[in-house]
Formats: structure tokens, sequence, C-alpha cells
């Protein structure tokens, strides 16, 4: 007859068994939200998961592609996914719309991006830091230019929509509470001012894109 201990070896065994590699960057991510790029480590992540680190180095070889598989998958989440969500509404105005009010809503509560934004010194952050940025500048610009500014207008006011957003975000995080957003109205009134100025003058027929005709 097995013993009640026996037992419970036998299951955290076969626990340590089915771990993933997709457990080991989602804990690396908590990890990162928790406490910033040095909490991306083997030790305490085996912890975090109650394995070992040989659960670890059977999916991966050092802990820099660890840090790939979290870059990867962080990119995916933070910029492709609502990327791909956004493209769901037909009108641009509203997109933009969405856009910042789901941005402005995450300000203080991404504590990963804001830890990224540190850390961008490290030779394989700074690169996705980089396309991450890239991205979301030319797709806020993009939208601008679906509205009907010109292409010069809609740089302009696509990087001042993503500066007022990242300033927003690296002050909430730095120093919080500095922004008297809620003496302003609240955020939703927030947000509403600063599309205000930024949609000022904008044509009257934003442009539409065309849809695949459904059968």
């Amino acid at each position: 007859m097995v013993s009640g201990f026996i037992r419970y070896r036998m299951f955290m065994t076969a626990k340590r068994r089915r771990l993933t590699p997709e457990d080991w960057t989602e804990a690396a991510l908590e990890g990162l939200d928790h406490g910033g790029l040095a909490a991306v480590a083997v030790e305490p992540l085996a912890v975090r998961l109650g394995t070992t680190k040989g659960s670890f180095y059977s999916h991966f070889l050092n802990r820099d592609a660890l840090l790939v598989a979290v870059l990867t998958r962080w990119e995916q989440q933070s910029t492709e996914a609502r990327i791909a969500a956004l493209e769901a509404e037909p009108d641009p105005v509203a997109r933009l719309r969405l856009l910042f009010t789901a941005a402005s809503e995450r300000v203080g509560h991404d504590r990963v991006e804001s830890n990224l934004r540190a850390a961008t010194e490290h030779d394989l952050v700074a690169p996705v830091m980089r396309r991450v940025m890239d991205r979301r500048i030319a797709y806020t610009i993009g939208l601008f230019e679906e509205i009907g500014f010109t292409r010069v207008e809609s740089v302009r006011r696509g990087m001042l929509g993503c500066m007022a957003y990242v300033g927003q975000s690296e002050l909430t995080a730095r120093i919080p509470g500095v922004l008297p957003i809620d003496d302003a109205g609240g955020l939703p009134a927030y947000v509403t001012a600063v599309l205000d100025l930024l949609l000022r003058d904008a044509p009257q027929a934003p442009q539409r894109r065309s849809r695949p005709a459904k059968r």
C-alpha cells in the first residue's frame, strides 16, 4: 500500500513533468510585472512554479532564451493582439477613441511595460521596445491619415498622441498620484479632452476602408 507521503511525491513529480515552456514564460511575465527584469531568473521562478531548475533547462538553453520567449509573448499581447482587436471597428475616429481610452485605462496597471522601458539598455529588450514603439506610432499615424489628415499633419498628431500616453504612463509609474486627473473630471474627461485636441480641424468625412462583401 502506497503511503500518503509517497502519493504526494508522485503527484508533485507528475506535476513537474507537466510544466511546459508556456508555464515558464507566464511565470517569467509575472516576475517581470512584480520585480522587473531582475526577477526573470531561473531559481526564483522555479520556486514560484514549485519545481527545480532541471525543468527549466529541459525547455530553455539559458535565461536569455527565456527572456526572448517573454518578450515575444509580451509584444504579441501588448501590441499585435490589441491592434487586431481595434481593426474590428470600421470608423477610424471611433478606433482612435478606443485606442486612447484602452491605453489610458492601462496606465498604472501595466508594470511589465514600465519595467521594460526602464531596461531598454539591455541588448535583448532594446530592439523589441523599438519595434513595439515603431509599430504603435505607425499605427496611430495611419489612423490620422485614414481620418483624412495630410501625411505631415498625421505624423505630428500621431507623435503627440503617443507621447501623451508615454508621458502619462511614466509619470504614473514613477510618481504615483502626481497627475491630478481626478481634479480634471476623471479619466473619461481627460481622454475626451486629449482627443478633442488631436482631432481639432479634422476633415468632416473620414475615409472609410472598403470591407469585403459578406457572402
